[in-house]
């Protein structure tokens, strides 16, 4: 199921933080950004806070407001989102798993006083896919508060991804990621978490974002996020991790083409089919089509 084996042996030669996400199914990143920039995120989204619902459900939680998009609503959240060292240990989790990884979900939360803990989960299990074999989700927590066991940090289970989680009961106790504006906050989709109780008199706020192999239908729908009319505008590595990139071979095309075709518009007339391949098969499809082209005496056919 490999399909990028080059990651998988660049894998091997990574960061601290690299090994220990790998190794512990987590890691926090102290003072990843500016805690400034977090201020600008949460000055922009504080509107959309106060408007938000409740959410419905016992999973979401009753005392829970989340909402998503977040790219639209923040011009800073492209610094977050594009983050290179973020980016460069969502490659080393997913990268063997997929040809590029593409851009899960944006979602703004806030638990508020009273929100009961999340029932514990891992993240991949949305897909169904199989357990222990492979990578399917790298998520990044990035406070907007401080984050306390008081008021509902997210509780972590290391070492209970991979292989781990075939396992009914983890091996070891859960830890309580506390962390202040500026960390983030990072586990695999294999490993069990989720929020903290709100026994505070204050909101917690924060930030996830999430990247997933790009062949798999992502949490929330980009395309709808983010329309070609919006699309068009973000930096080209942007728009291609929202989506608007095809994940060879020819996966998310649009009329055939790579779905960025659609920032000039929506072609007014027909428009060809190109292959999108990885270089193995370009080779593999290159010989056969060549061999189908000679003669029986070895000459290229006219």
């Amino acid at each position: 199921m490999i399909a990028n084996p080059s990651s998988l042996a660049a894998a091997s030669e990574t960061t601290t933080a690299g090994c220990q996400l790998m190794q512990d199914g987590y890691t926090i990143m102290r003072s990843a950004v500016p805690a400034g920039l977090i201020t600008q995120i949460a000055d922009d989204l504080d509107p959309r806070y106060s408007e938000t619902p409740y959410c419905k459900g016992g999973f979401y939680g009753a005392r829970t407001k989340r909402f998503g998009r977040l790219l639209i609503r923040s011009p800073h959240m492209t610094d977050l989102v594009m983050h290179p060292d973020i980016l460069a240990l969502a490659e080393t989790a997913l990268g063997p798993w997929c040809d590029r990884i593409q851009l899960n979900l944006t979602q703004a939360i806030e638990l508020h006083p009273g929100a009961l803990a999340q029932l514990p989960h891992r993240d991949q299990d949305m897909w169904q896919g199989a357990i222990g074999e492979v990578e399917y989700l790298l998520n990044v927590m990035w406070p907007l508060t401080a984050f306390t066991e008081a008021n509902g940090a997210t509780v972590i289970w290391p070492r209970s991804h991979g292989v781990e989680a075939l396992v009914e009961e983890p091996a070891e106790a859960p830890i309580v990621a506390e962390a202040e504006p500026g960390d983030a906050i990072i586990f695999l989709g294999s490993t069990l978490h989720g929020a903290g109780a709100n026994r505070s008199v204050g909101v917690r706020r924060g930030i996830i974002i999430s990247y997933c192999l790009g062949w798999l239908k992502p949490y929330e729908n980009q395309w709808l996020a983010y329309p070609p009319e919006i699309a068009k505008d973000f930096p080209p590595e942007l728009a291609a991790l929202a989506g608007y990139a095809q994940h060879r071979p020819n996966l998310g095309n649009f009329e055939g083409q790579c779905p960025s075709v659609l920032f000039g518009g929506y072609p007014s007339e027909p428009i060809a089919a190109v292959d999108a391949l990885r270089p193995d098969q370009d080779a593999l499809l290159a010989d056969y089509v060549a061999a189908q082209r000679r003669d029986d005496d070895g000459v290229l056919a006219a």
